[in-house]
């Protein structure tokens, strides 16, 4: 398996070197430091481009990354929402057991929607694009407790609910 080290490396050679890429950033476990890390967690990585086409027709771009085991292209799912034009990933299992998550996005796209995750880091901004990102945390994930309202409203659906277990059991569904 290849070390974190080595990955990073890899992120930011291929930001470096592709013109097309303007600036890289990563998101997802590996920027929460309330985090152990452990062998599984994957790399959540956004290149942000001026123009997501060229990576998506010319899919051998991401063969750098190494020998993939098998991928997932989300956006190409009809029933998945996808607006290809500023946003369009491809989901990684290399052999040798590195995951990454690589998703290009348009610049406007980039700038307009970097903040709504707050496990965001900016690990290269080569045109300074980008706006200004408050350090990773994962505060917007904490439990909350709910609301009076709230919670008699999830009750009374599941007990609305319910009377569907009985009808499927009665009709042998």
């Amino acid at each position: 398996m290849r070390t974190e080290n080595e990955i990073y490396a890899l992120i930011l050679d291929t930001a470096i070197n592709d013109v097309r890429i303007k600036s890289v950033y990563m998101n997802g476990s590996r920027t929460n430091e309330n985090v152990p890390k452990d062998i599984f967690q994957d790399y959540d990585i956004v290149y942000v481009v001026e123009d997501t086409k060229s990576f998506i027709e010319d899919k051998d771009w991401i063969k750098r990354f190494g020998e993939i085991l098998y991928m997932q292209y989300p956006d190409e799912n009809p029933y998945y929402p996808s607006d290809k034009e500023n946003s369009y990933g491809w989901l990684m299992q290399f052999s040798d057991g590195i995951r990454i998550d690589i998703t290009v996005q348009s610049v406007n796209y980039a700038v307009q929607h970097i903040n709504d995750d707050k496990l965001c880091k900016v690990l290269l901004d080569k045109e300074n694009i980008l706006p200004e990102v408050e350090a990773a945390t994962d505060c917007q994930y904490w439990v909350k407790r709910p609301t009076k309202e709230q919670y008699l409203a999830v009750c009374n659906n599941f007990w609305w609910c319910t009377n569907n277990i009985a009808k499927g059991l009665w009709r042998e569904e």
